[in-house]
């Protein structure tokens, strides 16, 4: 019953902060929100122009997990590893729709691990915050 009320705690004060982060920043066409969702096992990333709040372009690591599922030889990659390539994918997706500068939304979420490789990975794909 602990357990539970500290995973509640946790999410509660995470959806406190994205809410004061959200606040503060905003997407446009131009310069879309680059926004980070991760679970347990996977993470997600989308282009968003909070004007008229459509999804502008999306991509996940469900099609790398695939990919390595599929291959003969399943070497280590981490979570981390992954999130790096879902960056590149997403920043190889927005340049083709001639997307190059985004606002950064970490969603709540500490700026270290998965969601800091992620923004490394955009930017290694072109992007810039």
């Amino acid at each position: 019953m602990l357990i539970r009320q500290e995973k509640s705690l946790r999410r509660r004060k995470r959806r406190r902060r994205h809410k004061r982060i959200r606040a503060k920043i905003f997407g446009t066409k131009e310069k879309p929100r680059l926004c980070v969702f991760r679970s347990n096992k996977h993470i997600y990333a989308q282009l968003i122009d909070d004007n008229k709040g459509d999804t502008l372009l999306s991509a996940s690591d469900l099609s790398f997990v695939k990919q390595q599922k599929r291959s003969v030889q399943k070497s280590k990659i981490t979570k981390k590893d992954i999130a790096l390539e879902v960056g590149k994918l997403i920043a190889k997706k927005a340049l083709e729709k001639k997307i190059k500068r985004v606002v950064f939304d970490k969603g709540g979420y500490k700026y270290r691990g998965r969601v800091s490789a992620v923004a490394e990975g955009a930017r290694e794909g072109g992007l810039k915050f």
